[in-house]
Parts: C-alpha cells; sequence; structure tokens
C-alpha cells in the first residue's frame, strides 16, 4: 500500500457568494480504498467531486492527489485521474470502440497501445463482443462499463466516479459495484464515488458523510452505524406533539422528530416496542423498529431526514 494518500483534503471551503457549499471538509484517502461520499442533494457532493476533478477550484483550503498539489498543478493531477461523470459522455450515434479509439487519441495514446488496451478493457468488463455496436443500442449498465473503461483507458491511479448508479436498476447497480471491487483487486486502482444510495455505500470501505458542506461523519459502514447506539424505533401517532409530552414524561428521554415521526435509539427494541403499546394504546397509530441503517447515521447525526434537503443548484444560484 502506498504510503502517500491518493487523496488529502484539507480544510476545503467553497463559496458560491455568500453561502457555502463545502464548509471545512477535512479528510484522507488511502490507496488502494473505495470511499463514498454519501449525502442528499445540496450536502455537498457534487461541489467536491467537482473541485477533486480539476473543474472548479476550492475558494480556500488545500487538496492533494498522490503528492500532486491540486490547486497549483491541476495538470500533473488530471494524468492520474480517471472520472466517469454522471451525465452520460458517450456519443450515442458511435461504436463502443469509437467512443473509446476518440478519448485514447485525446491522451495521445499510440494506435497500437490504444488497440491492447480497449481489447483488455473491453474484456475485462465483459463487453468484447459488443465493440462494434452502437451505443445507443446498449443497457445502461452496458453503458456505465463503457464509460467506465473510457476512463481507464490512460491507466489512471485514482478513479472518481459521480453518482454512478444513477439510473440503473437494482440488479445493473449490483453487478457495476461488482466490477469496481474487481478493478481494485486486479488495477490496484484508488475509487472515490459520490453516492445519494445507501447500499452503494454500503459496499465501500469507508463512508464520509456530508451535510450542508459539512463531514458530519466518516468511518467504515459497520462502525457508523454502531455509533447509533441500539435499535432504531419510529413512532406514529394520533397527535405527535401531544404525544411527545406524554413520552418525555413516561421515558424521562426525548425522541427526534423527523417527517411527522417520533424517532428512537434503543438496544433491544422489540421489548421497547411492547412496554410503548402497553403505555399509550390509545394514542399510537403505528411503530417500527429496525437496526440502524447509513440513513438513520445521517438522522443521528443531523438531526434531518435524508431526502428532505436544499438541492445544490439552489445552493450555487
Amino acid at each position: 500500500m502506498n504510503a502517500v494518500p491518493a487523496v488529502s483534503v484539507t480544510k476545503v471551503c467553497r463559496l458560491y457568494g455568500a453561502r457555502a457549499a463545502l464548509d471545512d471538509v477535512t479528510f484522507t484517502v488511502p490507496a488502494g480504498e473505495i470511499f463514498a461520499l454519501l449525502g442528499p442533494n445540496g450536502g455537498g457532493k457534487s461541489t467536491l467531486f467537482k473541485i477533486l476533478s480539476t473543474l472548479i477550484p476550492p475558494t480556500s483550503g488545500d487538496i492533494q492527489i498522490f503528492g500532486e498539489d491540486l490547486r497549483h498543478h491541476p495538470e500533473a493531477v488530471r494524468n492520474r485521474i480517471g472520472v466517469v461523470f454522471q451525465s452520460p459522455s458517450l456519443d450515442p450515434k458511435l461504436t463502443v470502440t469509437e467512443n473509446l479509439t476518440c478519448h485514447g487519441y485525446l491522451y495521445g495514446l499510440s494506435k497500437a497501445v490504444l488497440r491492447e488496451r480497449m481489447e483488455a478493457l473491453l474484456a475485462r468488463m465483459g463487453i468484447s463482443d459488443r465493440g462494434r455496436d452502437m451505443v445507443s443500442t446498449l443497457s445502461g449498465g452496458l453503458q456505465r462499463r463503457v464509460e467506465l473503461a473510457k476512463a481507464l483507458l490512460h491507466r489512471p491511479e485514482l478513479l472518481l466516479l459521480d453518482e454512478p448508479s444513477t439510473g440503473l436498476d437494482p440488479g445493473a447497480r449490483r453487478e457495476f459495484n461488482d466490477y469496481l471491487h474487481r478493478l481494485r483487486e486486479q488495477a490496484n486502482v484508488t475509487i472515490v464515488l459520490t453516492t445519494h444510495i445507501m447500499e452503494e455505500a454500503e459496499r465501500c470501505d469507508r463512508v464520509g458523510i456530508l451535510h450542508q458542506g459539512k463531514l458530519v461523519a466518516l468511518d467504515t459502514p459497520e462502525a457508523l452505524k454502531a455509533q447509533v447506539g441500539g435499535d432504531v424505533v419510529a413512532i406514529r401517532a394520533q397527535n405527535v406533539v401531544e404525544f411527545r409530552d406524554k413520552f418525555i414524561r413516561r421515558f424521562s428521554c426525548v425522541p427526534t422528530m423527523v417527517d411527522g415521526l417520533l424517532r428512537i435509539e434503543r438496544p433491544r427494541g422489540h421489548e421497547f416496542v411492547r412496554e410503548l403499546v402497553d403505555a399509550f394504546p390509545a394514542d399510537i397509530q403505528s411503530v417500527t423498529f429496525g437496526k440502524p441503517t447509513l440513513e438513520d447515521v445521517f438522522v443521528h447525526q443531523t438531526g434531518h431526514q435524508f431526502w428532505s434537503e436544499t438541492t445544490e443548484s439552489e445552493l450555487s444560484a
């Protein structure tokens, strides 16, 4: 494993007018890791992705990619990264091979080297038989594989992926994530991806959770869920405000109100549910409990529902 981090982000801020899309963000990604930036729209994921891919500069702070200073030497960084954007970047009127050829020539690859790398990458992605097919005839999952092959043509050390599973059905999403893990093992590529999909983040080595431009949590998925402190119990009541006061008096603890539900974290949640229903049989409409998820981690850290955030386009307006 490389002693120099693949990515080092230190006190990075990005302002749009007076509003901060990123606020004092700091983290590192070791070489060889699959790292997810998880958050709702408006959390700062897309802004950070644009900065890491050298599309926009940070307002302040430092970023290094394998020791290269991104702010002062972006051209050196670009040779070491591969980028897959959320919006498709393939020409649907060209074949798979034609798309890859155009991209390879942009990186100055010779015809012989380009042919060799295309054959190897298409084989690795399991699409050797689709090279002559028009991109427009491929499924969304296959197009994503072609995007990945294109980003790897110049053999980058770091692969940046912006919402890579957007638009894919669950089966294609799992298949694409399997390819990412194989790629990490076979080519020792470091992978940093942004996502709002919980199951995609769950499969990464570590997850950084962004909320309103701040990094509010960072650890392995299991370690993050362990921070929640028990089962998550969600209560729907006829009069939630009145019931909340009754709940506090009865159990001497304060639940969090999220999207009209009262939420509390308790060990042995199934036992607490029985106690709760026995105490308030006439007030409770429904009650559920379950093991913590990354969405529960987000609520635990922020007090906000994951899907009710301001969009990032509004932040940058």
